[in-house]
């Protein structure tokens, strides 16, 4: 286990995003767990979740997940679970780090505050 409490493989598995936010310094934007693996939060609201070594749950409209699964079935998929509910499977292993970075920052626009987003925003110009 680590610091959060993943189990070690989790937490190593999680690497790749922990490099995504790091780059993209998303603002307000802590690491945690969230059902026992390691998530992202901004402002105490998850926006993604590794769900097994390979898999990362990503929030996103329900618009945006069909088309995802439709356009890279190799990619983004759902179970059972989470059919109805707005948020798509992902694998982490079928994903360069622009990819999970670009699917990253838009499952954070998606939790964080308008306001919070305006700013993040106006400081990349």
């Amino acid at each position: 286990m680590n610091a959060t409490g993943a189990p070690a493989a989790l937490d190593a598995a999680f690497a790749p995003v922990r490099a995504a936010l790091a780059e993209a310094r998303w603002p307000e934007t802590e690491e945690c767990t969230w059902y026992g693996t390691p998530s992202l939060k901004v402002r105490g609201k998850s926006f993604c979740r590794l769900k097994g070594a390979d898999t990362l749950v990503l929030l996103c409209p329900m618009e945006e997940k069909e088309l995802l699964m439709e356009l890279q079935p190799d990619i983004f998929f759902e179970t059972d679970h989470y059919k109805g509910w707005p948020a798509v499977l992902a694998r982490l292993s079928r994903m360069d780090a622009e990819r999970l970075k670009h699917h990253l920052d838009r499952a954070w626009r998606v939790k964080a505050p308008k306001r919070l987003v305006a700013g993040y925003e106006a400081g990349q110009r």
